[in-house]
């Protein structure tokens, strides 16, 4: 469905894409009938059609409200007053703050270069305690909402309504992905014989020229792979289980290319290294003296590249597998 769609289907599909595939079609038809009747019906009294479709969306509620009443879904838990917002609140917490908590706690962690096993267990226990909390405290603010009557200002209207999903993959997203990798490819060549850093006019590459040719073969290929499997995504009109799998392994393909090299010291130019340490002077070496019981100032930089690569293909394989669930709900 195109982005430009009105603000009826905006509310079905909001309110049908929740429900058992199996009941989405009949849901939709009946929505469709019972809005266009209330429609006509304010058109014959003289209102305009924007402000009549407004009117007759605006009765009908917050399309997750309705949902739950076909699925014969009770909304209690706080109470109806405040259970969307609540529950709506709560998710978005949980999405971003343990991820974020689990991953600085890691990276102190590791910075401090503590054993992996204490690594896991500190970042493991961190992360349960915010969650327990953040259920905890986020629903005794909202039971203390409805038990003093209070008013959240949270109100539904029509422009909340988000844009419909398309279907399946877009040429758009073909294209990015073909041209993200195409600049990848670009930055290792221009990096290799032109440079991004010059010395004296010469190029100082910042990848280690010891990589070529296997190393950056073997990137290379999983380069290709990335392609393909672009295409073939597109090709398919959508995500499956097994295109979710095969995302998978080139991620995890793709970091462990890229932590095998950083953990040997064998991802970046010695020489580039060398030229930072001889461009940052005394001041340089005075705080690489001060991060010194951290293996310093390098070895920071390292686990911060570490984590940053490891973060970003944590993030395309869930990304992977939330399309898949979606693809299959629709």
């Amino acid at each position: 469905m195109p982005s430009t769609a009105t603000l009826t289907e905006r509310y079905i599909d909001a309110t049908v894409r929740s429900l058992r595939p199996e009941a989405q079609d009949d849901v939709r038809a009946e929505l469709e009938a019972s809005i266009a009747d209330a429609v006509e019906a304010r058109l014959e009294q003289g209102e305009s059609p924007d402000a009549a479709e407004r009117a007759v969306l605006t009765e009908l509620g917050d399309p997750g409200a309705l949902a739950a009443g076909y699925a014969d879904r009770p909304l209690y838990l706080i109470g109806p007053r405040y259970y969307l917002t609540w529950w709506r609140l709560l998710k978005l917490l949980l999405m971003i703050v343990p991820v974020c908590v689990l991953a600085a706690v890691a990276l102190g962690q590791t910075i401090a270069a503590a054993p992996v096993g204490e690594i896991i267990s500190t970042a493991v226990v961190a992360t349960g305690g915010t969650i327990l909390h953040l259920c905890f405290w986020t629903t005794l603010v909202f039971v203390i909402l409805e038990r003093a009557g209070a008013d959240t200002g949270v109100k539904w209207d029509v422009d909340q309504l988000p844009e419909a999903r398309e279907k399946g993959v877009g040429r758009s997203e073909l294209i990015a992905s073909l041209v993200f990798l195409g600049i990848a490819v670009g930055a290792l060549l221009w990096d290799r014989f032109r440079g991004f850093v010059q010395v004296e006019g010469d190029a100082l590459p910042i990848l280690n020229p010891q990589l070529w040719p296997w190393g950056v073969a073997t990137l290379g290929l999983l380069i290709v792979a990335e392609a393909v499997f672009a295409v073939v995504l597109y090709r398919r009109r959508g995500w499956s289980t097994g295109l979710a799998v095969v995302n998978t392994v080139l991620a995890v393909a793709f970091l462990a290319w890229s932590l095998i090299l950083l953990l040997r010291g064998e991802l970046v130019n010695p020489e580039f290294l060398s030229h930072i340490v001889a461009a940052g002077g005394e001041g340089f070496a005075a705080g690489d003296a001060k991060a010194a019981d951290e293996g310093g100032i390098f070895r920071i930089l390292a686990v911060l590249l570490g984590f940053g690569i490891a973060l970003g293909v944590g993030w395309d394989i869930v990304d992977g597998w939330i399309k898949t669930a979606r693809a299959r709900r629709g």
